[in-house]
């Protein structure tokens, strides 16, 4: 494994991993995208920013990490996913025979990586639904993440500086630098979802980080942790690692048997010791037609359209797109709004509230 120095503008040197394995976690519906996201077509296969889909995008951040990168997705998108990174063998992704939430998801990986890679290289697991133009950045506290869970073996986390008071996301309280300068800080606790005046409270106080799920360790790091703090996910890791065959019918049957567990609850709200690293970069979890909004390139009254035959009069701060060009689409007098024409479905919603789109969704798939 290849190392270099690199140095911080604090003056404090690094000892920087030139490569790690990736692990891209592509599942979910991103169903606050109807009709775009859809279940047969979920969010993390469409090209909602440019012209590459998200997942691709992700991929393009993991291959700089390095060679080895990994996808996991449950079966039914496994096809499409596949046709949309054809950089990568079929040995690379890695399919769940059905969802069982991220905690056994991150089992489901390590399990594999244990079979075929060296226990102590550094593994970043990633999601496939983020949007990030700061690749250096990225790459930079990636690196550092992996050099602080090396060096502590512990799960070492990367959380974003809060730009506003967000209320949709979980929040990393930071405490006691690791080293002075260098942006890495112990993990004090976990806060879910707060409300506007906690969110705008926990930003002023400057001690938290948004939770975006970006974790990096070894397996060795993750199963020490497993071992200590998590003792059903131990029983379900030492289940599926007795099967001798990855993969088989009796594996996936295992797999299956599992209950249902988010990552964060099952494991790292547990954990005895983390560290996080405060993202050197960008970063937005595309979760809503606000969300996707406010990162789309926008005429000067704040408008956004996608598609052909679409028809627009005294418009401001809107989102439009039309992906049937047969069929004009009109929106005349309206500000704050979103408007999306599929063959699944039409959407006309206002922006600020549209991730009720997700209970629509619901209703419709059931």
């Amino acid at each position: 494994m290849v190392v270099w120095l690199l140095q911080h503008d604090s003056g404090v040197w690094w000892t920087i991993i030139s490569s790690m394995i990736t692990v891209i976690i592509a599942g979910g519906s991103g169903t606050r995208l109807w009709p775009l996201s859809t279940s047969h077509s979920p969010k993390q296969l469409l090209a909602l920013t440019n012209e590459r889909s998200m997942v691709q995008q992700a991929y393009d951040r993991a291959a700089v990490l390095g060679s080895t990168v990994y996808v996991v997705t449950e079966a039914s998108h496994s096809e499409a996913l596949r046709a949309q990174i054809p950089e990568l063998v079929d040995a690379s992704f890695l399919i769940e025979p059905g969802r069982r939430g991220t905690a056994n998801c991150i089992l489901f990986a390590l399990d594999y990586i244990a079979r075929h890679h060296d226990k102590d290289e550094p593994i970043a697991f990633i999601h496939a639904d983020h949007h990030i133009r700061d690749i250096k950045g990225f790459t930079r506290s990636f690196e550092v993440a992996a050099k602080v869970s090396q060096a502590n073996n512990e799960i070492t986390m990367i959380g974003i500086e809060p730009t506003f008071p967000a209320t949709g996301f979980g929040y990393i309280e930071r405490d006691g630098e690791l080293d002075a300068g260098s942006g890495v800080y112990n993990v004090q606790s976990f806060k879910e979802k707060p409300n506007f005046e906690t969110a705008r409270q926990y930003m002023e106080s400057g001690n938290y980080l948004w939770n975006c799920g970006y974790f990096v360790g070894s397996t060795n790091t993750f199963l020490n942790e497993i071992n200590r703090s998590a003792p059903d996910l131990k029983e379900a890791f030492d289940a599926l690692s007795a099967i001798s065959e990855y993969g088989s019918d009796t594996y996936n049957q295992a797999y299956l048997s599992l209950e249902n567990k988010v990552i964060d609850i099952a494991l790292i709200e547990k954990a005895q010791s983390l560290a996080v690293v405060s993202a050197g970069f960008d970063w937005m979890d595309i979760g809503n037609f606000k969300d996707l909004h406010d990162v789309v390139h926008k005429d000067e009254d704040g408008n956004y359209s996608n598609g052909e035959n679409i028809h627009t009069i005294e418009v401001e701060n809107t989102y439009i797109r039309n992906e049937e060009p047969g069929k004009p689409v009109a929106v005349i007098g309206l500000d704050n709004v979103v408007v999306v024409n599929t063959p699944d479905g039409i959407l006309v919603a206002r922006k600020d509230v549209s991730a009720r789109c997700g209970e629509i969704a619901k209703k419709i798939q059931a």
